[in-house]
């Protein structure tokens, strides 16, 4: 098989929309393969077919064990009656919870060709939760063992082989493991263990091993997430560069009378409603849900879950595909302190989110907390302008604020100056989100596209003070004049006028006669220095 078998279509952040390409059919990223067992299936997979899932997860050692040369003969397809696109996993997680298993990774290898996986995983050795270094860096070692005997056991082009990544709590392991193991040639890679750290509310966790996994393994290649198909964290590991994620919880949720909702888990005995507009929840009450047999409310319980899975994941595509990814992250982040806290550590790797992030958007960003300051749309454009914008050797510099929300050229201030033909001159805005921004590139991509509350205005006095008297300094102007048309940043530029020792002039309460007569001003005070 050619090795260019995933196609990205649109990213954002590290979020890609994508199609992986595989024997029976591709498969659109980022996506959640439900786990099914391979004979005892207690949702149909017609119901998981119908509810839009195109790819499932199933276990070739339990194949093997239960079903033999049955399933070399009828094909993985066959035996768990699914047409789609079927990923096995080769008994990894038999390994972390018993110990060991009674097969190679070459067996495995040939019974995963045998049997017409489309998505086969190497039969590695989990690290699991273990605060065990030595243990962490021998699962390690026969991890990456095991993916060398794959690679040299493997006959077969069409199947898509996944390279496990292990080290677990070990982050210097995980990238050791994801750095080495990429030097085999595996269609897509896997980060294995985080289910435990998920488990344990370690969501700061989860993030580095993402980052470590991540940037030790190529671009272009698809990253799965073993067992981590939860709605609680997939958009945060989706915008960290996770593509796909296989999950059993829609099960042993059901199992335990725990109702999947977008922002975790609720027993059923403390639900009063159902509040998901999925078919299960549109035709059943709550009360009549209880009541059933255990069987039965087992069977609904999972169904929804899986309509609610697929829900997110759907979501996490338009999101991407509208621009709006790092605001579905801030909002799930906070449905629990310890996401938020990861999402604070998600925003100090702007520069790693930055290579997804496109350039320009169909839609405005949307900034709410010092947090979203970070965004890589707002950390790449304040380096552009402090990169490529210098001081024009001009007469006057007018340093002026706006109320956010103006399209800043149609204001009276501004349109009043334009019309004056004030090009000897150099006019600077002052924004709460991107400090000072020659007036010329206002309309530029996001400068005029990012909406933001007045609570946002508190723009480091000593950050903007310092940028301000580098542009003063290069510029060498005649005079400067400060214009306040902002209240909310009043305070701001009267200090900065103030320090500076630049004019101030405040017509930031009088409205846009205010705009008017400020700009009146302005032409006067030049004329006055010419």
């Amino acid at each position: 098989m050619s090795r260019s078998r995933f196609e990205v279509k649109a990213t954002d952040l590290l979020g890609r929309v994508g199609r992986l390409y595989t024997p029976h059919g591709a498969l659109e990223t980022p996506a959640l393969l439900p786990v099914v067992h391979p004979l005892n299936q207690e949702i149909d997979l017609d119901t998981i077919k119908r509810i839009g899932f195109k790819a499932v997860m199933t276990n070739a050692y339990i194949t093997l064990k239960r079903v033999g040369e049955e399933a070399a003969k009828r094909g993985i397809h066959s035996i768990i009656g699914f047409d789609g696109i079927i990923m096995t996993d080769s008994g990894g997680y038999q390994v972390l919870e018993y110990g060991e298993v009674d097969v190679t990774p070459a067996k495995m290898t040939i019974y995963q060709e045998e049997i017409g996986s489309d998505i086969a995983v190497v039969l590695d050795k989990p690290t699991g939760f273990s605060r065990n270094r030595a243990f962490a860096e021998q699962s390690v070692k026969e991890t990456l063992k095991a993916a060398q005997e794959t690679i040299n056991t493997k006959k077969r082009g069409d199947i898509l082989w996944v390279g496990p990544i292990q080290g677990g709590l070990f982050i210097d392991l995980v990238a050791e493991s994801a750095r080495k193991t990429s030097t085999l040639p595996f269609d897509l890679y896997a980060l294995g263990s985080p289910t435990e750290v998920m488990r344990s509310y370690h969501y700061r966790h989860l993030v580095k091993m993402i980052v470590a996994a991540k940037t030790n393994i190529p671009l272009n290649r698809p990253l799965h997430l073993f067992g981590a198909g939860h709605p609680l964290t997939m958009p945060l590991t989706v915008a960290l560069g996770c593509d796909l994620f296989d999950s059993a919880s829609y099960i042993l949720y059901a199992k335990d009378d725990r109702y999947l909702t977008p922002t975790g888990t609720q027993k059923l005995d403390e639900l009063a409603e159902l509040t998901c507009p999925c078919p299960i929840c549109t035709q059943y009450t709550i009360n009549e849900i209880k009541a059933l047999e255990k069987a039965e409310r087992i069977r609904l319980l999972a169904t929804h879950n899986l309509y609610l899975l697929h829900s997110e994941i759907k979501q996490l595509k338009q999101a991407i595909l509208d621009g709006r990814l790092w605001e579905s992250v801030a909002l799930k982040a906070r449905s629990h302190p310890r996401l938020w806290s990861a999402f604070e550590d998600f925003t100090k790797h702007t520069n790693l989110l930055e290579d997804g992030t496109p350039v320009f958007k169909k839609r405005a960003i949307y900034l709410y907390t010092k947090e979203d300051l970070k965004r890589p749309e707002v950390k790449r454009a304040l380096a552009r302008i402090r990169r490529d914008c210098h001081p024009k050797k001009k007469g006057t510099l007018i340093i002026f604020t706006i109320l956010s929300g103006e399209r800043l050229l149609a204001t009276p201030f501004c349109r009043r100056l334009l019309q004056q033909r004030v090009e000897d001159h150099q006019l600077l805005y002052l924004s709460p989100i991107y400090r000072l921004i020659p007036v010329e590139l206002t309309e530029i991509y996001p400068l005029s596209q990012t909406l933001y509350p007045s609570s946002l205005h508190n723009l480091p006095t000593k950050t903007l003070h310092k940028e301000a008297k580098r542009i003063i300094v290069e510029g060498g102007y005649k005079q400067i004049i400060a214009v306040c048309l902002n209240k909310h940043l009043h305070t701001k530029l009267t200090t900065l006028a103030n320090k500076l020792n630049i004019k101030l002039l405040d017509y930031c309460r009088e409205g846009s006669k205010g705009q008017n007569d400020a700009a009146q001003e302005v032409l006067r005070t030049i004329r006055l220095a010419s």
